[in-house]
């Protein structure tokens, strides 16, 4: 069966069962219909953050499907929850873009996914519309504040940085014109648009830590200069107390249930490759607060999702990990290898062993925070017992605890391998979280970090306009803020073709865009859009509903 055809034969329990597993008392639960449910901040406690474990779900470089992180997340705490852990998983919210485009759902897949998996992986509680909606007030205020000329605030049209957003991929809105066709339409510029998950709205939701701080960090948006060249941000043209009002319900974490009706809590998408993929603070820290073992995910590999959990949002949440699940797929390693995407269905040891250079770099990359991973090996109907041996092997020869996940087919029962080895990591408590760099470094050596140590490159160059942003940076007084880099996810360098552990490459910074109110500046490598593109067979092709309303072709 399909992804969609297995959670379709599952009926979701009421929510307030779900509830009830986490001890949330009925008046805490904000219903959004019979299976899924908004939760109040006030279920956030800290005391109860300082006892609670804290495991990322990373992976390898992964091939274009993915490697598969959010099933392997949902199905460890399936797994977790099979031994007796009292845990809980914290996931990220679907974009349509991938949803309709290349990679599909968010939810999960086989039998560990979350649900209803329709409505999660459509407009769901309706938190991206809201993102959408605040962030294109602002664009709307901005424009009419220039047509107006507010008496205030003098904006320079041609100085105005902030973009609009839609969650679609669209590549032809990427660059735009506005307010053609006279007078009365506003001043003509050049403008443009973003994925809503790559909105600084977006990234903003994510990082705040009570309505008060979004609200703060909402009026901290640089927007544009005036034409004194003075900075204007979101609270100068008065725009922020009405975004935070449109996103007054988009705050509360949202809980839903997987398919064996354990407890999880969805919030906040950004993607990783072009923003800072991990879900809210909120939301984890609602996690450690209801769970014993909280287990969460980041975007795309370890140097892109894990790198930005680590060093932007523990840092700013306080928050100091125990664990980390890297997951890798012998299709991918193998892919790696140099294996062709067409043939990875095919047994290949050399290639396996080859691939494994991919793995090993990550492993090290882990050991840098002082944390200790585990490989989870997302098993594939392909993988032959050969392969799956072998890479067992060389874990251990690189001393690095390795278990099989088969919780695509299996659900908790495939996951509970995975489960032990994670709680024996746990109660050696050898975790000794540190970030990569420090804050006081300057943006440019905060990048080079990164870059080196992470990336494995032999050096950075700045191009002469993204010079001229860190200019602006140090003008604006934000050099001490952590940097987000938007990269290719399919390699440790800008070029997407370079796979397993490139070297003798360089990172070229194209230009640095800053997002004060998140509290990151975004350092661009190569030509990665904050704007994709559909693929020449979206997925949307696949996907309809008949007479009865029912869908059919998510995946």
């Amino acid at each position: 069966m399909t992804d969609i055809e297995i959670a379709q034969k599952v009926t979701p329990k009421p929510i307030q069962q779900i509830a009830d597993k986490l001890g949330i008392h009925p008046d805490d639960v904000m219903p959004y219909g019979r299976d899924k449910a908004k939760l109040p901040l006030t279920l956030i406690n800290e005391e109860k953050i300082k006892k609670s474990k804290l495991v990322l779900v990373s992976a390898i470089s992964p091939t274009p499907a993915g490697e598969g992180k959010t099933t392997t997340t949902i199905g460890l705490h399936e797994g977790l929850r099979k031994i007796g852990q009292n845990s809980i998983a914290v996931l990220r919210e679907p974009s349509l873009g991938p949803v309709f485009g290349m990679k599909g759902g968010a939810a999960g897949g086989g039998y560990a996914q979350v649900i209803p998996m329709e409505e999660i992986n459509l407009h769901f509680t309706g938190d991206f519309s809201a993102i959408e909606k605040a962030n294109n007030l602002l664009a709307a205020m901005i424009d009419n504040t220039i047509q107006s000329k507010a008496p205030l605030v003098h904006i320079d049209p041609r100085t105005v940085t902030w973009k609009r957003v839609m969650d679609m991929n669209d590549r032809a809105l990427r660059n735009t014109v506005v307010a053609l066709g006279g007078k009365a339409n506003g001043f003509p510029r050049e403008d443009g648009f973003n994925i809503t998950a790559a909105s600084e709205v977006m990234a903003i939701l994510c990082m705040a830590k009570s309505f008060d701080d979004l609200k703060t960090r909402l009026g901290n948006i640089y927007i544009a200069n005036d034409f004194e060249r003075n900075p204007v941000y979101a609270k100068d043209i008065k725009a922020h107390g009405a975004m935070a009002v449109l996103l007054k319900d988009a705050i509360k974490p949202n809980l839903v249930q997987t398919l064996e009706g354990n407890p999880v809590i969805i919030h906040g998408g950004p993607f990783a490759n072009i923003a800072q993929g991990t879900n809210t603070i909120l939301a984890t820290k609602m996690g450690m607060s209801l769970g014993d073992i909280t287990v969460t995910e980041a975007g795309f590999a370890f140097d892109l999702g894990g790198e930005k959990f680590l060093d932007i949002k523990c840092r700013e949440a306080g928050l100091k990990p125990d664990a980390v699940v890297l997951v890798a797929t012998i299709r991918a390693l193998k892919y790696h290898g140099g294996v062709a995407f067409a043939d990875l269905g095919q047994e290949n040891i050399p290639a396996l062993r080859e691939g494994i250079k991919n793995l090993k770099r990550h492993i090290e990359n882990v050991r840098k925070y002082g944390l200790e991973p585990l490989v989870a090996i997302n098993n594939f109907p392909t993988d032959t017992q050969a392969e799956v041996d072998a890479l067992k092997e060389i874990c251990g020869g690189l001393g690095v605890r390795v278990a099989l996940s088969e919780v695509w087919a299996k659900g908790g029962d495939g996951g509970t391998e995975m489960a032990e080895a994670l709680v024996k990591i746990l109660q050696e408590n050898k975790a000794n979280f540190k970030p990569l760099y420090d804050l006081d470094l300057s943006i440019e050596a905060k990048v080079e970090k990164i870059a080196k140590e992470i990336y494995r490159a032999d050096a950075v160059n700045f191009s002469s306009k993204a010079m001229a942003d860190l200019r602006l940076i140090k003008k604006l007084s934000l050099e001490k803020l952590p940097v987000c880099i938007a990269k290719t996810q399919y390699s440790f360098s800008e070029d997407a073709k370079a796979l397993g552990a490139p070297e003798s490459f360089e990172i070229n910074i194209r230009t640095i865009e800053i997002a004060a109110g998140a509290g990151f500046v975004v350092p661009i490598a190569g030509d990665m859009m904050r704007m994709p593109g559909l693929p020449a067979r979206p997925a949307a092709e696949n996907i309809d509903i008949d007479a009865d309303g029912n869908i059919s072709g998510l995946f």
